[in-house]
């Protein structure tokens, strides 16, 4: 029987990128803007935090260039892999720009590298790139891969885009999303859906 394939967004789900930039990278330099992390209900919260977008991610890339490397993985997400990763394939594709994709990609596989065996993605555009374009969204990556059977990220545009292509999905919760699931929730619904995807196959 082949090996299913679950396809995992990086941050914000293998790890708490926007937590830990927003509570010790952007709150100790604007401890008077008043909003909480539960306040972040759009990503990018850059009206939410009432500044540009360029001001945003300029500070976002700074925290991925300075503490990225030390950022930790997400505890229940780590020990999920540890119970039942070697079941599947595993591949991450996320979007960050490209400029910082090799701290992204060394993160990934020196805390998922047992698992995690090809890293890809479809870089976040900034102001003054010439780069080719390949892919739009993650919907054009995985309808040109077609080789994905579950997706677990965190915005709920590339959950939606992935159910239009037939793939089973989970939202891992956040505050800007609409999941309603707790991370342990969000946790044992991949575990549900994994053995069914693997109980369909057996049974082709």
């Amino acid at each position: 029987m082949p090996v299913k394939t679950i396809v995992w967004d990086a941050d914000d789900v293998l790890n708490d990128l926007m937590h830990t930039w927003f509570t010790e990278w952007w709150l100790p330099d604007h401890f008077d803007c008043g909003v909480s992390y539960q306040d972040l209900v759009e990503n990018p919260p850059h009206n939410i935090l009432k500044v540009s977008l360029a001001e945003y991610l300029e500070s976002l890339d700074a925290f991925r260039f300075s503490r990225l490397s030390s950022l930790k993985p997400v505890p229940e997400v780590r020990e999920w892999f540890q119970l039942h990763g070697s079941q599947f394939r595993h591949i991450v594709l996320t979007a960050v720009p490209i400029h910082t994709a090799g701290l992204a990609a060394a993160w990934v596989f020196e805390h998922y590298g047992a698992w995690v065996r090809s890293f890809n993605l479809v870089p976040s555009r900034r102001i003054g790139e010439n780069i080719p374009v390949y892919d739009q969204t993650k919907k054009d990556f995985l309808s040109w891969w077609k080789k994905a059977d579950i997706i677990v990220d965190d915005s709920s545009v590339n959950i939606q885009s992935a159910r239009e292509l037939g793939l089973q999905t989970v939202l891992m919760p956040q505050p800007w999303n609409s999941s309603s699931l707790s991370l342990s929730a969000a946790l044992s619904k991949l575990t549900l859906l994994t053995e069914e995807v693997a109980a369909r196959s057996y049974k082709n």
